[in-house]
């Protein structure tokens, strides 16, 4: 008699039905979409949740327990809101310590706030964007904030700019083309020639001005990391209001940016870029 055990496909419970994986993708990408707009918002209610992500609130419910039975969310009775659990961050952490330049440049972001008395930042590229991953912030109440994970479009951000500065001719236009010149404000650079400008400028000096490019009435100064290769994968900033950031001091700011960046550069055991030698981001 043939055992009804060998012909069951392997890896397949028994009894469940053949369409399992696909729910279960289904329910992951639900429960991680749950997740990043919690992460975005800090917390949120059940009904917001289930609003913005537009899934049912039962349905959203459900994914929030399985989430917070394994630490990545907490539910606060006070507030009746979801948050961000200490699981979450663990994971998170891990890609910081995998990215060393971060803990790295920490002390170095601790310096170039105490030297300038702004917020001092740190960003990586990735998939054409930056995304912030380490923040020292001014003691000053009027201040710019960037979330550890926060995206920015790199034509309107300092470091942004700083890292495109780096790219060659044609893939800046690669770059371009896939992502577009969104305006933020009225300083926004939105033309392509003029954006060309600005990075053989950026290069020239060293570092990259985000001149109220993304919200008017701030300015951030840059500098680009480099890696062992002499491309340039981070950068440091420094940013905070106009009045405080005028044109009077932004050599200054650049020249401090730019060693701050070196010392990480140097820490790393990265290269400096030779004059031909571009990166393809």
């Amino acid at each position: 008699m043939e055992n009804s055990h060998t012909s069951r496909p392997r890896g397949r419970p028994r009894n469940r039905p053949t369409n399992e994986p696909v729910s279960t993708v289904r329910a992951l990408e639900r429960a991680l979409t749950l997740l990043e707009i919690i992460a975005e918002a800090d917390s949120l209610s059940l009904t917001e949740l289930s609003q913005r992500a537009g899934m049912p609130a039962s349905t959203a419910h459900r994914l929030l327990i399985t989430l917070q039975n394994r630490g990545y969310l907490e539910f606060r009775d006070d507030t009746q809101q979801w948050a961000v659990g200490v699981e979450a961050f663990r994971i998170g952490r891990s890609f910081a310590r995998r990215i060393k330049v971060v803990d790295v440049g920490r002390p170095v972001l601790r310096d170039l706030m105490a030297q300038t008395g702004e917020t001092a930042n740190m960003a990586i590229a990735d998939d054409g964007d930056v995304v912030f991953v380490s923040q020292v912030e001014t003691h000053e109440p009027i201040r710019a904030f960037h979330r550890p994970g926060t995206r920015a479009h790199m034509h309107a951000s300092g470091i942004g700019k700083a890292l495109l500065a780096h790219l060659g001719p044609e893939a800046l236009d690669r770059w371009m083309r896939r992502k577009g010149l969104t305006a933020y404000t009225e300083n926004t650079i939105c033309d392509p020639q003029t954006l060309r400008r600005e990075m053989a400028e950026t290069r020239s000096r060293g570092w990259a001005i985000d001149n109220e490019e993304r919200t008017l009435g701030m300015r951030c100064v840059a500098a680009a990391i480099y890696n062992v290769y002499g491309e340039a994968i981070a950068g440091l900033s420094v940013s905070g209001p106009t009045v405080r950031i005028p044109d009077k001091v932004l050599a200054e700011y650049g020249v401090l940016v730019r060693c701050a960046a070196d010392i990480v550069t140097e820490r790393i055991g990265g290269e400096q870029p030779e004059e031909n030698q571009r990166g393809t981001m």
